[in-house]
This record gives structure tokens, sequence and C-alpha cells, in this order.
């Protein structure tokens, strides 16, 4: 996404102002609320059978990020670069994300992205739940937190009070950096609380997956039945430590614990070293997530998630193969990545369309939802896209929690205190 951005970014600094913002980020007509009064006749169906076939107590978007930069006591936290002048394209940046999420700069900026953000989701028909992203600081390996190279912090107890706030509209997950002194006791006291997720991003967070010294920690992960959600691939959002944590095969390590992991964005993006094969040149990080899938050492244990697989710089033969493959269909999961379906110029239903993946009209009826709710947008984008050679498109399950990741029990214990 970066390479996509960074021009545009320079165009909104050279500009300065809000409207340029809006058309890269957040390009909205107006509020959820007033969205159907404003919908065609065919966008407005599309938005009564969105969840057709889906079981809304099971529909699962397992990538929501949440936001925020400490107003009103959260304790969240952004990198002051994000917000100076003296860094312009972080500044930039910064300005975009928010602009998608629907939220200007300025003060009370995150109760009003969890009130946009509940506002999106309760227009949505049968919205079921959201996973809400927590993200941890950056660690040595000595444990140290390393504040100046945390793009971003928000912290356990913030993403829980939202989810208590908000019982059916979000699922707390967790994050929580393996190299903390503090890791194993962070994740039972999260898993005492309700959590069953942990995220990680380790092209950012400088964890390699595969390091023995985290042996410990998967250990306790599949003591207390939690998931480990792991970005793979290529970041491009925010500065990455090393794009080579992103490897897919390096998962092999928490998988062997008996750890489950999704592993987010499939690997969608990006060529990686063939560590089974040094002689090989770089593959592509799909082909190496495609093995790990069909290992059947993994079934029951790993899965794939799908979220910016149809934006506009993502390659599309992943989701391709991955409509095409209906045995692996029981082991991929939605996920929206929001807020970054609200960039506008990220958008890729024209391209999808002139691919064959989408009609003209179905693109059309698309971008008036974008207009209204950004979040439904992409749902609905993923149930719409189809592989132009054969007509397929991705089935209702993908939108529902497989039994592997679903809680022993529908009910999440009551909140307690302290913060994983």
């Amino acid at each position: 996404m970066r390479a996509l951005l960074a021009p545009l970014l320079a165009a909104v600094l050279a500009a300065g102002c809000g409207p340029v913002y809006r058309r890269v980020g957040g390009d909205f007509a107006g509020p959820p609320s007033e969205m159907r009064a404003h919908l065609s006749p065919g966008a407005l169906a599309r938005v009564d059978h969105a969840m057709d076939g889906i079981d809304p107590e099971r529909f699962a978007d397992l990538h929501v990020h949440l936001l925020g930069t400490g107003e009103g006591g959260t304790g969240a936290w952004v990198h002051p670069s994000m917000q100076s002048l003296l860094h312009p394209i972080r500044r930039a940046r910064t300005a975009v994300y928010l602009s998608a999420a629907g939220v200007a700069p300025g003060a009370e900026v995150d109760r009003r992205y969890v009130e946009r953000l509940a506002e999106l989701i309760r227009s949505i028909p049968g919205h079921g739940r959201y996973h809400l992203l927590a993200f941890d600081r950056v660690y040595d390996r000595d444990g140290t937190a390393v504040e100046d190279r945390t793009p971003f912090y928000t912290p356990n107890h913030w993403v829980f009070e939202v989810a208590d706030t908000h019982p059916d509209l979000f699922v707390p997950v967790v994050s929580i950096h393996p190299y903390r002194a503090d890791a194993l006791r962070a994740l039972e006291v999260s898993a005492a609380r309700g959590a069953r997720f942990v995220k990680w991003l380790p092209n950012v967070m400088g964890v390699d997956p595969s390091d023995a010294a985290l042996e410990p920690y998967y250990a306790r992960m599949a003591s207390l039945d939690l998931v480990l959600l792991s970005h793979t691939g290529f970041e491009t959002a925010v500065e990455h430590a090393s794009q080579s944590f992103g490897n897919p095969l390096l998962l092999r390590r928490p998988l062997e614990a008996g750890v489950r992991v999704v592993a987010l964005h499939a690997a969608s993006l990006g060529r990686y070293p063939d560590l089974d094969d040094a002689s090989r040149p770089e593959v592509l990080g799909f082909d190496l997530m495609l093995r790990m899938l069909d290992d059947p050492r993994y079934r029951g244990l790993l899965y794939a998630e799908i979220s910016a697989t149809t934006a506009r710089n993502q390659p599309r033969e992943p989701l391709r193969r991955l409509i095409a493959r209906s045995d692996l269909h029981p082991r991929i999961v939605n996920g929206s990545d929001y807020p970054l379906p609200g960039i506008r110029v990220i958008d890729a239903t024209g391209d999808l369309a002139d691919e064959g993946a989408l009609t003209e009209t179905e693109a059309r009826e698309l971008r008036e939802i974008y207009a209204y709710n950004p979040l439904l947008f992409d749902l609905l984008v993923k149930r719409t896209v189809r592989d132009p050679e054969t007509g397929r498109s991705l089935p209702a399950s993908v939108f529902m929690l497989p039994d592997g990741l679903a809680p022993p029990e529908a009910a999440r214990p009551s909140p307690g205190s302290g913060d994983g």
C-alpha cells in the first residue's frame, strides 16, 4: 500500500486541505444511518441480502483495528512522528487512516472512533460480532519496551472495555509481545478475562515466529486454548522491522506446539525464500501459505484469512485460487482490516469489473454502499467477487467462524480486573 499511497500523500501535503484527504481516504456521502434513503434499488437489495446464508451468531470479521491517541484515558498511544509537521509523510498517512475511519484529527479521537465503528456495524442487517484488535508495544529480546520503534499502541484493557460496553458488537482480541518479561502471566490474565485470540504483527513487532525461545510462550498459549492471529506476507501500512518475519513457513513452530494459527492476509503480498529448499529462488508467500494449508499435520490448526485480498494494491491470483480450492473453504476466514477498507484510493471495484470479477452494475452498486458504510462495502465485495473464468465465488461458510476457532461456550466470561 505504501507504494500506492506515497505519491498521493505527497499531493495531499501540497494541497493541505480536507477535501483532498477525503479523495484519498474516507470519501463518504453521509452517515450509515442515512444509507437506505439514498441507495438505488439494486444497491438496497444488496444490503438487504448481505447476510444471506450466514448465521449471525457465527458471523466473524477477525480483523478490526482499534485506534486512538490516548484521549479520555484510554491508554492508547501513537508515535509522535505520526502527528508531527517534521514528518509530513507519516502525518499525512495518519490523517488518511483517520479519514478512512470517518473521524477528523483533534480532541476525543478515541471516543469518536468507537462511536463511528459501532454505528457502521449496527447499520448492517444481522451484523454479528467483530473481533477488535489490541496492538502491543515493540520489545527487544531482553524484554525492554522500545517506543521509538512502536508506531502505535492499543492496550488490552481498552479493547476489553469497548467489548464490555458493546458485547453484541465486539469480541476482544489481545496483543501480547512474546519478549515481554511478563508475557506468560499476561496470557493467563487475558484468558481469564475471556480473550481467545492473540494478535501479532511480526514484521513490525520484530518477532520471529520460529524463534526457539518462544516455545514456553506457545506452550502456554496451547494450554490456555488461545488462538494466534499473525500477519503474514509483506506489511505495507506502517513501517516494518523486517519483512522476512512475514514468511508463513515461520509459523510451523507454534503449529507444532499445538497452537491454532490464523494467517492474516494469507501471505497474499510479497515473495520469500523457500526455507525448505535454499537452492530455489524466492517464491510467492501465498504459494508457501498453500503448502502449509496442504500439509496434513496442520489440518485443524492452520487457517487463512482474506483481508485486503480485494484491494487495489493486491495481486488477484491468491483470491482466485482460494475461490477455486473448495477443499480449503472450511479453513478460510473473513477479515476486513478496518479502517483500511475506508481508504478510497484502494477501492478496486473498477479494476475487478474490468477483469470480469464483477459486473459494471455490481461495481456501481457497491460504490454506492461504500459512500455510507465501508465496512459493509468490504463484506459485500468479498461476497460478490467471482472467478472470471468459472463464475465461482466464496461460500457463506467463509464468513462464519469455523468450529475449530469457536469458543467452547457461547458466553464470554464476566470481565475481571487487570490488563493483559
